[in-house]
């Protein structure tokens, strides 16, 4: 099939007011087409070009050789040329002449070749031909002349080559079309070209079909095709206009990588001067641009890689363990574990440990054994705790033995070692490794255990979260594995529950430990039964409490520990309330309490319980009987524990118990005093609740005189201040309406200190004025007769005479009041 030819040279001078114009047009070249190929043959030529150039001048000047895709399907390829207008006199200046081929859409290139092929065919002309010309794309058999020397031009862009390769990579995806181009800057456009003779050979023929461009514009900002190439005195302009732009024309760059794996990878095998590899690597199986078929062809090919290349190629390998013959496998095993690698990294031993895994089974011992030697060494030494593990029958014969003595060592001299803090993942992995290699460690084991079972929770926690910690998968294979590990580690955290069981919970909610077995674990139990008591009971602490100290299987009377743990775990950071610290007491001895150290709690709930609290259904105890009551108890069982201030406050509800109950030794305030000065900081509760009992008591009628009258010549301002209020509360008010001797000996109290330092004589006199005064008005004449009676029996005369007086001037103060109030009205 002949293809279209279409000739267009630019204006002569003097043609003012036009670009230029088609010369030449071939058959099936529509108008619309030439409107829209006319501007992709524009030809601008470099800043600084002399008007009348020499030949050597005019030979150099670049060529802008253009791929492009049309609106309807077609495409073409051109070569725009600058050459001499000789049209006013030799050497006057010059234009440029375009050699276009057009190909419709679906007719590929003659030979099935690529566009850039064609670059340095011999059929491009560079005038208007007066015949018939040879079709510039059909080229000879061979290798074209931009294939050859494609090695030497890679090698000399070592620096660029990665970049460069993944940016073309990145236009030529379908997504790319109408986006903006790649700028590669070379000094001469053919070195361009070869970029593309690069990017034809690396990429999949699809993707380099896709890769518009052209080698030369002065303008790229505006340039519709995928890749571009400018000379260095416009890569300004295209870094200006936001362009990717790659200057490959000047001091290599510091860096020159990318991130992406395949890019990096056809780098080092361009570098390698092996190309052929690439048409290797699209007969395996894997995405276009995977980075794994082209790694592990390079590495089978004895290539060497990085180590993001080495993990793409062991990972690919690990998700196709049958795509790789017995050759080709034992290839990419031996060049994955070559002794002359330094720089491997944690995701290439993830992906090595995938490939063993993949392999091992399917493959001979001797295949894999190095695979397994270098993971276990990685494991010692590097450190790495993420590696999947081989299975042990990995070492048996010579080469196990060899890893073991090897590594032997090393591994009990670490587990040996006390100082400093060890990873769990390290800890575990360590432990696994010496499994593996057959090490005897039984004589380290308790130590490792001891350290690793308060590890597991202290690391637990400060990873934080609800899920997992990263080390728990590894944890439970090892506990798996090994019967005695998991025996004396279980054991461990056992011992360690009751002194935090809140943290062992946690931990258990997190990492299910297999102790379902026949070991006894009653910590262990009570910390896994907590969650679902909870859930199951509510706020209902008792009850959990009592189902979670069943889970146990163990009385608190034969192991007081249990005690400790199960109320470490109910009320982890509270104290128990007043009834709930009942129940506990009572629930074992006082020597099981001792020995598991709860009676703290015990002392915590009587010294915290509120100074009043809502009642249970029905009639029941106040808080505060139950509180003194508590307290009285603790004294008596625990007589050497309590000391300091936690004795000082249960005696001072002791003394609150015998003040509601019986008779305290004498000097009642003084105890108070006393006591609250040594517990201090004494709870606000707990003082309020000495000072209503012993004030209650001293305004009850049959308080011991000498009592009353330590406490108003003590002059304390907070007892005197408790005494007032509890006076004028409804309690007393009503007891001084209905009983004419109960105020009678109030008046009695309230008259006779009026010396008793600075704080009584006004809050005496302001009982007298505001409770007694309007509790007498409210007497019958009877009532009020039998108080002035009482007066007089219980001190004197003057004392009786004193009542009529104050209850008379009150009298005719409100007889006063009435005439006044009848004076006004008349």
């Amino acid at each position: 099939m002949s293809l279209a030819q279409v000739h267009y040279t630019s204006a002569a001078p003097g043609d003012e007011g036009t670009a230029g114009r088609f010369t030449a047009v071939g058959p099936g070249v529509s108008g619309a087409l030439l409107a829209e190929i006319e501007p992709l043959l524009r030809y601008e030529l470099p800043a600084g070009v002399a008007d009348r150039p020499s030949d050597g001048e005019l030979r150099s000047l670049p060529q802008a050789f253009t791929y492009a895709a049309l609106s309807d399907g077609s495409r073409l390829v051109s070569r725009s040329t600058p050459v001499r207008d000789t049209a006013g006199g030799v050497g006057t200046g010059v234009r440029f002449h375009a050699h276009v081929v057009h190909l419709p859409p679906g007719v590929p290139l003659p030979g099935d070749r690529l566009p850039v092929e064609a670059w340095r065919s011999p059929h491009w002309v560079a005038v208007t031909p007066g015949g018939a010309i040879p079709d510039p794309l059909m080229l000879p058999p061979g290798p074209t002349a931009v294939s050859e020397g494609l090695d030497d031009f890679a090698v000399s862009r070592g620096p660029w080559l990665a970049a460069v390769l993944a940016d073309l990579r990145r236009a030529s995806e379908p997504t790319e079309s109408g986006g903006r181009p790649v700028v590669l800057v070379e000094r001469q456009c053919a070195d361009v070209a070869r970029w593309l003779g690069l990017a034809s050979v690396t990429l999949p023929r699809e993707s380099a079909e896709r890769l518009t461009f052209t080698t030369y514009t002065r303008r790229p900002g505006s340039s519709a095709a995928r890749v571009v190439g400018v000379l260095p005195e416009d890569a300004e302009a295209a870094r200006a206009a936001g362009l990717r732009v790659h200057v490959c024309a000047e001091q290599p760059p510091s860096g020159g990588g990318t991130d992406d794996t395949w890019a990096a990878t056809a780098a080092r095998v361009w570098r390698s001067r092996s190309p052929e590899l690439f048409r290797e690597a699209r007969e395996l199986p894997g995405e276009a641009f995977a980075a794994g078929p082209l790694a592990v062809t390079a590495l089978c090919a004895g290539i060497t890689l990085g180590p993001d290349e080495r993990a793409a190629a062991a990972g690919w390998a690990a998700d196709r363990p049958y795509a790789l013959d017995a050759k080709r496998t034992g290839q990419l095993v031996e060049a994955l574990t070559s002794p002359g690698v330094d720089d491997r990294t944690g995701p290439e031993f993830d992906a090595a440990g995938r490939l063993f895994g993949a392999l091992e089974g399917r493959c001979p011992a001797a295949v894999t054994a190095p695979l397994a030697a270098m993971l276990v060494t990685e494991a010692v030494r590097g450190g790495n705790g993420s590696l999947e593990l081989p299975r042990r029958d990995a070492f048996v014969g010579p080469e196990g033995a060899a890893v073991a003595e090897r590594l032997a060592p090393e591994i009990l001299t670490e587990l040996g070692g006390t100082g400093g803090s060890r990873p769990v993942a390290r800890t575990v992995q360590l432990l696994r490794v010496a499994r593996l290699l057959g090490v005897d460690d039984a004589d380290s084991l308790p130590g490792v255990v001891d350290r690793l079972a308060p590890a597991l929770l202290a690391e637990a926690a400060a990873e934080g979260g609800t899920d997992a910690p990263g080390f728990a998968p590894a944890l439970l294979e090892l506990l798996d594995e090994q019967f005695e590990v998991r025996t004396a580690l279980l054991g461990a955290l056992d011992r360690i529950a009751p002194q935090d069981p809140g943290a062992v919970a946690r931990f258990l909610e997190r990492v299910a430990l297999p102790f379902t077995g026949t070991q006894a674990l009653p910590h262990l139990r009570m910390c896994a039964e907590v969650p679902g008591a909870m859930a199951t009971l509510g706020g209902d602490r008792a009850a959990v409490w009592h189902r979670v100290l069943r889970a146990a299987g163990l009385s608190p009377f034969a192991e007081p520990l249990v005690l400790r743990t199960a109320v470490g775990l109910v009320w982890e950071d509270r104290a128990p309330t007043v009834a709930e610290a009942r129940l506990l007491l009572d629930a074992a001895s006082s020597d099981a309490h001792r020995v598991a150290g709860t009676w703290a709690r015990l002392v915590d709930a009587a010294l915290s319980a509120p100074a009043a609290e809502p009642p249970a259904t029905g009639p029941s105890p106040t808080s505060t009987d139950e509180a003194a009551a508590l307290a009285h108890d603790l004294l008596r069982g625990f007589p050497g524990e309590i000391g300091g201030r936690e004795r000082a406050g249960l005696l001072l509800l002791d003394l609150v118990r015998e003040l509601h109950t019986g008779a305290p030794e004498p000097g009642w305030a003084e105890t108070v005093r006393t006591l609250c000065a040594q517990a201090e900081p004494v709870e606000p509760a707990l003082r309020e609740r000495a000072h209503a009992a012993l004030v209650e008591r001293l305004l009850a009628p049959d308080r011991p005189g000498a009592e009353l009258y330590d406490f108003v010549h003590g002059d304390d301002a907070e007892l005197i201040a408790a005494y007032d209020r509890t006076a004028r509360t409804e309690t007393v008010r009503t007891r001084l309406r209905t009983q004419p001797a109960y105020a009678a000996d109030c008046f009695t109290v309230w008259t006779a200190h009026p010396h008793a330092g600075t704080t009584w004589p006004p809050v005496a006199a302001a009982l007298l004025d505001e409770v007694l005064r309007p509790a007498v008005r409210a007497m019958s004449a009877e009532d009020v007769a039998e108080v002035e009676a009482t007066v007089g029996r219980t001190g004197s005369s003057g004392r009786a005479d004193a009542f009529r007086t104050w209850n008379r001037s009150s009298t005719l103060g409100r007889l006063g009041r009435r005439i006044a109030g009848r004076v006004r009205r008349g």
